[in-house]
């Protein structure tokens, strides 16, 4: 046998040491593949696990070489597989399959054995000649084998775990699992009849711009409304209960907002600021980019507004809906309706004919009592190939204030390839996606800087959203380019993984979480999402709340991404919990950070403006835990404290932290959110 490269014989080598300390029971090894077992539990970016095939259901395929036997995952996925201690070795052959050509994909392959990291294949790009792993598993009882993004946040990567097999002590299978509940279930309980005033208690406007809020409210209908104390320049429908008009002076207002029905009244303490901060509570809101993709339209976000209303989401304080990428006419495209001039003979951003008149959509989003944003790039070209903002800036800003837009997302896509200019002045011959240049600061600081201004001298606010995925530590200049709100990772996906990476990765920016400036995580992932390609959300129950809790918990903006008009049952308990949504609301906008670690729980405290604390245990690992907590000072807590449980709305326990403890059962990938209130509060 010819033997290529040290890779293979240190395999061999590997193999036949292996075998030669079994006793007499395992020389009876047997060889079980990978393709052999039930993949259908992996979770995966998107698709369906391939069993002999790629993603696409080709021929496994890495740098030109096939394999017949193997795995075709997309990045990001896991699988597990329950060994028993009964497996000797694991090989493979792993690397990008070809068929992403045309792509920049980018994964790294990493096996996990018993909690601990046995093996990985180091960050992996298209065209790398697969890699062979060997990985002994002598006494490994649980083995998960993960394919993350390689950082890139691209999750259309497509990944291979070609001629994947085990050897064993004579087992002939293994069982792969997933220990996360599949089976959805409702916490949060069904409002009252009586009104309840759930908008936020802070709201921030600058001098002229045009002033819209509206006043959040469940309870039976009809309902009615009112404002005493509102300032001159502004008022409210009763009916409607949308407060409007325009504030000519600076100055902080104490306002008392009402709600009555047939059932009762409702108060609630409103503070209007009026200076130079907006967004002093995280935006909250709907973005089309999760659910539609590159087939998004104006009838469709016409249609995700009414849902907001009409399912009652507008009654608990979501407020935006978001116009993502592809309004603009695209270079690319052989849609028609994505084909068209970029700009008109002056200059102005052009919309393809999906949005024939852009401030007759903002209109009607307007005439519902919610805001509306829009999407563009500091480069040429979107992210998707549509027409960018570069050198037209002060000119699109201008656009959207004259549309009546209230938020911009602006991504920095192909703003990396003309850090120095325009190449041969020709935008044609620039890609639409690159990350040159964001981890240089001055370079990742101009074209928002360029934007932030202009955006600043419209005459109405427009909330800025800062897209450029964490680089050059966005947060700790992000206000200075008047921005409200700074991408710190990556794209979300509905995986476990990608969900858990981002979670763990935004303690590094608390510190400068504050009203008017936002760390963001990147949108929800619940419901019916896909891209384009719908389906439900590939997140467990569980890890669906734990996703919630902590995104509340880090004063993110939410923006969902699913079909609005396929809420079910538990996607609206999920983001219909006042409870909850009052901690990402808080006005004192401090973001919670992770203050314990116990084995995979992670225990992360937010300070409230009342002085109680939010405190999420979160649980990373895959078993369930019970314990009684008693901890109490190394989070935080110092007396005596009401318990509440927030998903359940219901007091747990009065506690006294010295000598009281706390029995807590939070599932795997799951969570536990509760608030500590001083009892002297609740006196």
């Amino acid at each position: 046998m010819k033997i290529k490269n040290n890779t293979h014989l240190s395999i061999i080598l590997g193999l036949v040491i292996s075998f030669s300390l079994m006793g007499p029971e395992q020389l009876s090894a047997q060889t079980v593949w990978l393709d052999q077992l039930d993949l259908s539990v992996a979770t995966q970016g998107h698709g369906t696990p391939g069993s002999n095939k790629s993603v696409d259901g080709k021929t496994l395929t890495i740098a030109g070489k096939t394999f017949d036997r193997g795995f075709g995952t997309h990045a990001e996925s896991s699988l597990l597989i329950q060994l028993d201690g009964k497996a000797i070795a694991f090989t493979a052959q792993v690397g990008i399959d070809d068929e992403v050509a045309g792509r920049q994909p980018a994964v790294e392959f990493i096996i996990n054995g018993d909690g601990q990291k046995l093996w990985s294949s180091g960050v992996m790009r298209l065209g790398d000649a697969a890699k062979s792993c060997l990985v002994q598993l002598a006494g490994i009882q649980k083995l998960e084998l993960v394919v993350t993004d390689g950082g890139n946040g691209n999750y259309y990567d497509h990944a291979d775990w070609a001629d994947a097999k085990f050897e064993t002590t004579g087992v002939t299978t293994f069982k792969t699992y997933n220990p996360v509940a599949s089976e959805p279930y409702i916490l949060t309980p069904q409002p009252s009849a009586k009104p309840r005033i759930n908008s936020a208690k802070v709201f921030g406007v600058r001098p002229g711009s045009p002033f819209q809020y509206f006043v959040a409210a469940t309870g039976d209908r009809p309902m009615s409304f009112s404002a005493s104390g509102l300032p001159k320049g502004l008022k409210i429908d009763q009916q409607t209960g949308i407060i409007s008009g325009s504030l000519s002076k600076a100055g902080t207002y104490e306002v008392i907002l009402g709600a009555k029905n047939a059932k009762g009244k409702a108060e609630k303490k409103l503070r209007i600021v009026c200076g130079d901060r907006i967004a002093l509570t995280p935006p909250m809101g709907w973005n089309s980019w999760n659910c539609f993709a590159n087939e998004v339209s104006a009838d469709k976000v016409k249609r995700a507004a009414d849902a907001m209303v009409k399912s009652g989401l507008i009654n608990h304080g979501w407020t935006y809906v978001n116009v993502d990428d592809f309004w603009e006419n695209n270079r690319d495209s052989k849609d028609q309706s994505l084909r068209g001039k970029f700009r008109d003979e002056a200059g102005n951003i052009v919309s393809n004919s999906r949005f024939v008149d852009m401030k007759d959509l903002a209109d009607y989003v307007h005439s519902l009592g919610l805001k509306i944003g829009l999407y563009s790039s500091p480069g040429p070209w979107t992210c998707g190939g549509c027409a960018g903002s570069y050198g037209y800036e002060k000119q699109d800003a201008e656009s959207y204030a004259k549309w009546g837009f209230d938020y911009l997302k602006y991504d920095w896509c192909s703003y990396g390839n003309v850090i120095n200019g325009l190449p041969n002045n020709d935008p044609s011959k620039v890609s639409s996606l690159s990350y040159k240049g964001g981890n240089e600061l001055n370079t990742a600081i101009k074209p928002f800087k360029i934007m932030g201004e202009y955006l600043r001298q419209q005459p109405r606010d427009i909330v800025f959203s800062v897209c450029q995925y964490g680089m050059s530590d966005v947060w700790k200049w992000g206000d200075s380019v008047n921005g409200n709100c700074w991408r710190t990772t990556n794209d979300i996906t509905d995986t476990w993984v990608s969900v858990k990476n981002i979670a763990l990765d935004q303690d590094k920016s608390a510190a400068y979480a504050k009203p008017g400036n936002w760390n963001d995580p990147d949108m929800l992932v619940v419901g019916t999402v896909g891209w384009g390609n719908p389906h439900k959300s590939k997140l467990k129950p569980d890890e669906q709340y734990l996703h919630i809790s902590l995104w509340s918990l880090f004063s993110a903006p939410l923006l969902i991404g699913c079909d609005m008009e396929k809420l079910d049952d538990f996607t609206l308990n999920l983001l219909t919990n006042d409870e909850v949504i009052e901690i990402n609301q808080d006005p004192l906008g401090k973001q919670a950070t992770c203050v314990q670690t116990i084995g995979d729980l992670r225990i992360y405290v937010k300070e409230l403006e009342d002085g109680s604390r939010a405190v999420g245990f979160c649980n990373f690992g895959l078993d369930r835990m019970e314990f009684s907590y008693k901890d109490f000072e190394k989070i935080g807590l110092n007396g005596r404290f009401q318990v509440r449980d927030l998903w359940r709305q219901t007091n747990i326990s009065e506690i006294e932290t010295k000598s009281g403890e706390l029995l807590l059962k939070v599932p795997a990938h799951g969570v536990v959110l509760y608030k500590f209130s001083p009892a002297k509060l609740m006196e």
